[in-house]
Parts: structure tokens; C-alpha cells; sequence
């Protein structure tokens, strides 16, 4: 399990290495093109339930930390839906994995 930390916040996101992977090529595609947007993800019912969303700038910092050292090969139509989504009123949220139609090296 890697971790999302956004800015100073010593709340920590936990997030499987392969979904962080595929979300840390959308959320840097989309602040390199200097676009701020927002992100929600659910709690869980083992952290209390509810959900929470931030809002994703450029100017804020943000890591991502993998448990494992080999980047898994990237699904594009994943990263795609993902910045649909980012592009959306409702925001970048988690979503499953669609069938891969053929892996594909980020930028």
C-alpha cells in the first residue's frame, strides 16, 4: 500500500501502488498544465465512513510513496477516465480499472 499526502496534513490517503501509480500521471498531468481541480475519495466503513475532498493547485505540495520500487505498467484508458473525471464538476474520484486495452509508458 502506498500513500497520497497532501500538503502538511498528517492525514495520510492509502492507496494500493498500482491506482496510486495511474493517479499520480493523472493529478500531474492535469497541475503541469497549471489546472487546479478537485479529488474525493470515501473513508471506508473501517475509518468511520463519509468522505472527503481537497482541492488539487499547483502551488500546494503533494507526495506520492510507493511500498514497492517496480512502477506497474499503466492502463491508458484508466489514466483517461481519471482526467475525465478531474475535468468533471464532481472531480477526480477512484474508480475501478477498465479492461486494458494496451499498457502505455508516461511522459
Amino acid at each position: 500500500m502506498g500513500k497520497f499526502i497532501y500538503n502538511s496534513s498528517s492525514r495520510e490517503i492509502e492507496i494500493d501502488d498500482r491506482t496510486l501509480a495511474h493517479l499520480r500521471v493523472a493529478i500531474l498531468n492535469k497541475l503541469r498544465r497549471s489546472e487546479s481541480f478537485a479529488m474525493t475519495w470515501e473513508h471506508g466503513v473501517e475509518n468511520g465512513s463519509g468522505r472527503t475532498t481537497i482541492w488539487l493547485h499547483e502551488s500546494i505540495p503533494l507526495q506520492f510513496v510507493f511500498s514497492g520500487n517496480r512502477p506497474p505498467a499503466l492502463n491508458r484508458l484508466w489514466v483517461e477516465q481519471m482526467l475525465l473525471a478531474a475535468n468533471s464538476t464532481a472531480g477526480l474520484h477512484f474508480m475501478p480499472e477498465p479492461e486494458q486495452t494496451e499498457p502505455f509508458e508516461a511522459e
